[in-house]
């Protein structure tokens, strides 16, 4: 894998894959989405695997996109523009890889699991979240809308109503949060974390596969249909907000550690 920004191992028909960039809180750069996306693939592929662990080093699940990746070409708004349509196109892609993979997929979920992050996690089949976790759609925050599925996956499990609070107002949100709104499937104490994942996974694992995969593939028939369109929405709506200066501004006060000030520009 790419710099080993992506780790994988398999034991007892489980594959687990980690995004292994802690000093980032494993923040999706273009090398790691690759590697991961390398890592699902060889876990599809390979018929002794029967269930996929995604999780995060550093006892953290995801910080969300690379913030300096997204800057490294500059503030021009074509170049800035042209990076965030790459960037967002790949991490849907592996949005849809997660979807169409017919093995059950856990996320693991502890410390941050922000924007990209989260919406990920939410694209997975089951969540298991430690107490220590922190969710947050941080994409209105910088002036964009969310990607990796977010709001279509959110509206599917939630509905429009809360949707619309969480993405508008971007407030961050605990374990028991996401719990109540049915967004994960059990929290547990961060030494308890590896041994309930393990148990989940090792319970799929034992459960006839063929059946698995087809419940899967009935619940992207009627639970998902839609992902694709509005994957490439998103594409569409961050390309255009990337040339706004309300989005700039969000970007230039994020690094400087100040309030914004938009201008609706």
């Amino acid at each position: 894998m790419s710099q080993n920004l992506v780790e994988y191992k398999t034991a007892q028909h489980i594959a687990t894959i980690t995004m292994n960039d802690p000093k980032t809180l494993n923040a999706f750069s273009t090398p790691l989405k690759k590697a991961m996306m390398a890592a699902l693939k060889q876990a599809d592929a390979d018929e002794q695997v029967r269930v996929i662990v995604l999780q995060g080093a550093g006892n953290n699940f995801s910080s969300g996109g690379h913030i300096g990746e997204m800057l490294e070409n500059g503030m021009e708004g074509e170049a800035l523009s042209d990076k965030l349509n790459f960037m967002v196109g790949e991490v849907a892609e592996i949005s849809l890889k997660l979807r169409n993979i017919h093995k059950p997929i856990i996320a693991k979920l502890e410390g941050a699991v922000a924007g990209a992050g989260m919406n990920l996690a939410l694209t997975c089949d089951f969540r298991i979240a430690a107490d220590n976790a922190k969710f947050v759609q941080a994409f209105v925050n910088i002036g964009l809308v969310p990607d990796a599925g977010g709001i279509y996956l959110l509206n599917q499990l939630i509905g429009a109503a809360k949707t619309t609070e969480l993405v508008m107002l971007g407030d961050k949100l605990t374990s028991d949060d996401m719990a109540r709104l049915n967004l994960v499937n059990t929290v547990v104490s961060a030494d308890e974390l590896d041994a309930s994942v393990n148990a989940l996974a090792t319970r799929l694992s034992n459960l006839p596969g063929k059946a698995l995969a087809s419940i899967k593939h009935m619940i992207n028939t009627h639970a998902y249909m839609g992902l694709n369109e509005a994957l490439d929405m998103e594409v569409d709506q961050q390309t255009m907000l990337a040339k706004t200066e309300d989005f700039k501004e969000g970007i230039s006060a994020f690094m400087e550690k100040r309030k914004p000030v938009y201008k609706g520009k």
